[in-house]
């Protein structure tokens, strides 16, 4: 009776091991990102896409065409300094409603972190055209003429000019190159997010949030019928685009 007993109470207590044996008590977790697009109050999706909708900050009415930009080098930092960076990149390409979403393959330790951060673009030790066949493949690569490498954003719609007329506009972010000299100029233009501190107790859901009307107005109030095409070769156009993409994400909530 005593060894039925004891069978019976081992076996409860496997049971209850098994049923507490999940992620709530993971020691590596998977993170994954998701990016959400609005333009300041008002949801966008490439279902808003085509239509002029939105007012800039210089009052102009715009539509939306195409929407899509570079993620990497994700990273996340304790308060040490002790860094743990994630493997991979991201193409988000809200056009086609695709890689919206996106899982590292890359795990990190749960705990506490002072710090995660991810790089709009790429830094200068990826931004080499050989390195990724895929984003060749996709259009994403930038000429030699204007530096290389790839962009970081693409960004076109239409606008009403001063003569009431759509017209076309290419907001397209690359690292800054100037010409103008004997030799090409370069200076940075990517820029990293911090999305600020964490505490990581499970696999973890990130909600990254990109208000596009900040592209256009904060700390340069953006005026397309100056600047509306021909940005890629403009040293100053795209320094005005890096100071602007500073407010551009924000974290609105990590679901664990």
């Amino acid at each position: 009776m005593r060894k039925i007993f004891s069978i019976l109470v081992f076996s409860v207590i496997t049971l209850l091991s098994c049923g507490s044996d999940n992620d709530d008590n993971v020691s590596q977790a998977n993170v994954t990102f998701n990016f959400n697009h609005n333009w300041d109050t008002s949801v966008v999706t490439n279902t808003n896409f085509n239509t002029i909708q939105y007012t800039n900050a210089n009052g102009e009415q715009l539509s939306i065409t195409k929407l899509r930009y570079l993620i990497s080098n994700i990273t996340f930092q304790k308060s040490d300094g002790e860094t743990f960076v994630l493997d991979g990149y991201n193409l988000v390409d809200v056009t086609n409603n695709t890689n919206l979403s996106f899982t590292p393959t890359t795990t990190i330790p749960t705990g506490s972190f002072s710090k995660v951060l991810f790089t709009f673009g790429f830094n200068n030790d990826a931004n080499y055209n050989s390195n990724y066949p895929d984003l060749n493949a996709t259009s994403w690569s930038v000429p030699a003429m204007l530096g290389g490498g790839y962009h970081f954003m693409q960004l076109e719609g239409k606008f009403i000019d001063n003569t009431t007329t759509e017209t076309g506009y290419a907001y397209h972010a690359i690292r800054a190159v100037d010409n103008s000299g004997a030799t090409q100029v370069f200076e940075n233009t990517f820029f990293e997010v911090d999305l600020g501190e964490v505490t990581i107790t499970n696999n973890a859901t990130f909600e990254v949030n990109m208000n596009i009307a900040e592209w256009f107005k904060n700390p340069n109030t953006w005026d397309l019928k100056v600047l509306n095409n021909m940005l890629m070769p403009n040293f100053n156009a795209q320094v005005m685009m890096f100071e602007n993409g500073q407010n551009v994400f924000s974290l609105n909530t990590v679901n664990q």
